[in-house]
């Protein structure tokens, strides 16, 4: 009786049936948890960046900086998308979540190894004697990370959205607490090293709490080929996607000096500030509830429009707001020396104005195991998306982000067609969710000019940026709610959220 109730006890990290019964409300309550630990996790962020820049110098962060470039590459690579394979199995034993464990754990010691033969490399390159030790440390976070992976895809695949949630904030809040101390007495650089590696251990510490499953012996690579491969696809599409996302920066830095990818990469950032806030947690919810459907093509059509719909509702009025408002919020927020990043990031915003639409191609690849689609996706768009940088650098950081934007434009529909092939979702519905927002926010930002154009010579920044808000919202919602009639979609969620 005692070994059947163990078993009973780890099979519940793989059955997914009862999930079924309320997964819209799993899903809402689930973005919620997620999104609230977002913002946790963005505000102890924020806490780090004010207290340790005060408590350390730049060299600090530099010396860290150096080798973080490449481990940050590295990382890609920790997991082989293994985590996201075992979310979205539709069947899935013991004997193969085992198997993956070890998986994981010999590509961690793998890279680990790796980073560490990089070292006197990365050392010798920068002729920085302290890079060594920085790159081996940071090389063992590596192994203490892949021992949790399974383990947190496990988590993750049950929804148990809360358990994780809480486990990130506590590891990150004590990792912070630590690096803080570490600085505080003197410890200078190592302070930024000891943060992730403590947050990674407890992290991991904390998932094998959470998570009783056990592994066992793994039992050869036959019932894992097609997980391997679905794995596989997905860490090519990252690497790629990768580069293409990045070699903007090196272009212009390299033809353009320093001052001009100041400017450019502090607009990207800071317009990616509040997309990201806002994408990652639903991506987290949707991706293991559109795998609970995949088999049930009306209800995976209908959970991925309202999710898209939802999207599109809350990030297309920042957008448009963050377009109209862009003097201000540099203004206000980096100072007048940065005017120069104003027209970088109105060009960019038209590129995120969809970049969340976009985001949502992964959804449909991901949960249907169709990752070598996904790579072929990634293969063609990040062609054009570097030709496209390719195009713009001779007119500077400008004329990158512009043929940036155009691409991301011409893009967009071809995307969401190869994305949607084969299933029962088609273009019109995309359309047809994405309009009522795109259209609202359109109009309440025209609104928003007409009143700039007005008022704003006569306030304050910071009293025209909330005039500006206050307006956007409120038109936007009016729209919405009472013109499109969405009312009581939307205030259903809300309830969804409050349960």
């Amino acid at each position: 009786m005692k070994n059947l109730s163990s078993n009973e006890k780890r099979q519940q990290y793989f059955n997914t049936d009862h999930l079924k019964a309320d997964l819209k409300g799993r899903s809402v309550r689930g973005g919620a948890i997620t999104m609230l630990g977002q913002t946790a996790k963005f505000g102890l962020t924020l806490i780090s960046n004010v207290v340790l820049g005060r408590l350390l110098t730049p060299e600090d962060y530099g010396l860290v900086g150096m080798v973080t470039a490449v481990t940050g590459f590295v990382t890609l690579f920790k997991d082989l998308g293994l985590s996201m394979a075992t979310v979205q199995k539709e069947e899935i034993n013991h004997e193969q979540v085992s198997t993956l464990f070890w998986v994981n754990v010999a590509v961690s010691v793998v890279t680990a190894l790796i980073t560490a033969a990089i070292a006197p490399i990365l050392a010798g390159f920068y002729n920085e004697p302290r890079l060594m030790l920085i790159t081996l440390a940071l090389a063992s976070g590596f192994i203490i990370s892949g021992l949790g992976v399974q383990h947190y895809a496990l988590l993750n695949r049950q929804m148990q959205y809360k358990v994780l949630m809480f486990n990130d904030i506590f590891a990150t809040f004590i990792s912070l607490v630590a690096a803080i101390f570490a600085a505080f007495y003197g410890l200078g650089y190592w302070a930024l090293i000891i943060m992730p590696i403590i947050g990674g251990f407890l992290g991991t510490v904390g998932l094998w709490i959470a998570c009783s499953w056990r592994p066992g012996l793994p039992t050869g690579l036959q019932g894992v080929r097609s997980m391997l491969a679905f794995g596989g696809n997905l860490t090519g599409f990252s690497t790629i996607n990768y580069f293409a996302r990045n070699l903007d920066n090196v272009l212009i830095g390299k033809y353009w000096g320093t001052q001009q990818l100041g400017l450019y990469a502090k607009a990207y950032q800071l317009l990616l500030l509040p997309l990201r806030q806002i994408s990652e947690p639903i991506t987290g919810v949707v991706i293991p509830s559109l795998s609970r459907l995949q088999s049930e093509p009306e209800q995976f059509r209908n959970y991925y429009l309202k999710a898209l719909s939802i999207i599109a509702f809350l990030t297309m009025p920042i957008i448009v707001f963050m377009i109209v408002a862009s003097e201000e919020i540099i203004g206000l927020i980096l100072g007048s020396q940065w005017s120069g990043a104003i027209v970088l990031f109105r060009l960019l915003s038209v590129s995120a104005l969809f970049q969340p639409i976009w985001n949502t191609f992964g959804w449909l690849y991901i949960s249907r195991g169709q990752t070598d689609r996904m790579l072929k996706w990634g293969v063609f768009s990040s062609s054009i998306i570097v030709a496209s940088f390719l195009i713009g650098l001779p007119y500077q950081a400008s004329g990158v982000a512009l043929s940036y934007a155009v691409t991301i434009l011409l893009l967009i529909f071809p995307g969401i067609y190869y994305a949607i092939k084969g299933t029962s979702i088609t273009l019109i519905d995309v359309i047809q969710a994405l309009k009522q927002p795109f259209i609202s926010s359109l109009i309440a930002g025209a609104v928003i000019i007409g009143i700039k154009f007005s008022v704003s010579s006569i306030l304050i920044i910071w009293v025209s940026i909330i005039l500006y808000a206050i307006v956007m919202g409120l038109v936007y919602l009016l729209l919405i709610f009472y013109i499109f009639k969405k009312k009581d979609y939307y205030l259903g969620l809300l309830l969804q959220f409050k349960k």
